[in-house]
């Protein structure tokens, strides 16, 4: 059967529009969701106590086999007529960029809330928990077990911690078929591509000493602006794109020493794993060469560098004749929606990399601010973008 034929079906389906009036009703009961998980830190590695709370909600609504796993990601089932097959996934992360000192009390005015992580991504596991409900409260049940997941690790440290887990060491990870992630506001959105990127922390240390009875001693900070300088003449590919930055540059203790340590964080990336590959390699060129020319006259008082990946994220692309894009476009055009295919660095990257079908797409609503204390979440139109993702879930677990 033709996609678009499936699709008009299911959503003529009894059952799908019991789910469709849940989530039409339900809008306050998702805002109150909203707030309570503001109010709880989930910087990555520290996402526990907002775990606990998702679990006690994925008991309540009635999912099965609920557990948080091995390496912190709450997971609950809702059983197909196939049990034992192959499962489709829903996920939402569970971690914000914040640390727990940085989250205010969460502010909801004229319908918008506003807090830091409202967004990005407690509006994807608000998502996450609408579905859930409402598929429960329809009585709905697909034809392949689906397994929502409230996973740990996407933001930045994280590193997709919990993605890898779920895909390389659980007990679902050779029954994953297709993988839905909810990444924050959006309705016509979906990231087909994954963005790689390498995080590295280069370090240069000497013997340091006073700016004056040490003077011509070489100094970490400009051996280090050397190598930046030098990264700037590298030569980017337009296409595939890629991309460096520096974050942040640490070092040096006051105006009149010579520092003993200078360090800075560099972020790679690429939709090209072969480009990445090159571009760290020239990164490393460029450190690896200023330390050389500084020790070349330094006698004993030489430099060291050491450089930690301290971040790796695979690149992928969804292919063109993938079912799941099929289904997308059939989903998006009973809905009346333009479907925007995009490039990003997400919990799809895993799955993508592997060879796996995966998207990411928004979980509704609109918002701004993202990763700063002005962070904003309005929830305008986020019942027709969780009707799209029940569609595209429904017929992805067919």
């Amino acid at each position: 059967m033709r996609a678009n034929q499936r699709i008009t079906e299911l959503a003529g389906l009894r059952g799908v529009h019991s789910a469709f009036q849940w989530l039409h009703l339900q809008e306050q009961r998702l805002l109150a969701w909203q707030m309570e998980m503001l109010r709880i830190p989930a910087p990555p590695y520290k996402e526990e106590h907002r775990a606990a709370w998702v679990r006690d909600r994925f008991v309540e609504l009635g999912l099965e086999q609920v557990q948080i796993d091995a390496e912190g990601n709450v997971l609950g089932e809702l059983p197909g007529e196939v049990r034992n097959g192959p499962v489709t996934m829903l996920s939402a992360h569970l971690d914000t960029i914040f640390p727990d000192e940085m989250l205010p009390e969460p502010r909801l005015e004229e319908g918008r809330v506003y807090a830091p992580g409202a967004a990005d991504n407690v509006a994807g596991l608000t998502g996450l928990l609408a579905v859930a409900a409402a598929m429960k409260a329809a009585q709905l049940v697909p034809a392949h077990t689906i397994l929502f997941a409230a996973n740990v690790g996407e933001e930045a440290e994280g590193n997709l911690r919990g993605m890898r887990h779920l895909f390389f060491r659980s007990e679902y990870a050779g029954r994953i078929r297709s993988t839905i992630c909810l990444e924050g506001a959006g309705t016509e959105n979906v990231v087909v591509g994954a963005i790689g990127s390498r995080r590295l922390q280069a370090t240069i240390t000497g013997p340091g000493g006073h700016s004056w009875t040490e003077a011509g001693a070489p100094n970490p900070i400009v051996v280090l602006s050397k190598a930046i300088a030098a990264m700037e003449r590298i030569k980017l590919p337009r296409q595939p794109r890629t991309t460096w930055n520096i974050g942040r540059i640490e070092g040096g203790m006051s105006v009149t020493s010579v520092p003993e340590r200078a360090s800075c964080l560099i972020d790679l990336r690429s939709v090209d794993m072969d480009q990445l590959i090159s571009l760290e390699v020239q990164v490393h060129r460029a450190l690896e060469d200023a330390v050389l020319e500084a020790n070349d006259d330094a006698g004993d008082r030489r430099l060291s560098l050491h450089v930690a990946t301290i971040g790796d994220r695979p690149a992928g692309t969804l292919s063109t004749e993938a079912a799941l894009l099929e289904t997308i476009h059939a989903v998006d055009r009973h809905l009346r929606l333009r479907t925007e295919l995009r490039i990003g660095s997400t919990d799809a990257n895993v799955p993508l990399a592997l060879g796996r079908e995966a998207i990411a797409v928004g979980a509704g609503g609109i918002a701004g601010g993202i990763h700063t204390h002005s962070e904003w979440f309005d929830p305008a139109g986020r019942e027709l973008a969780l009707r799209r993702v029940l569609l595209i879930l429904l017929d992805a677990a067919r």
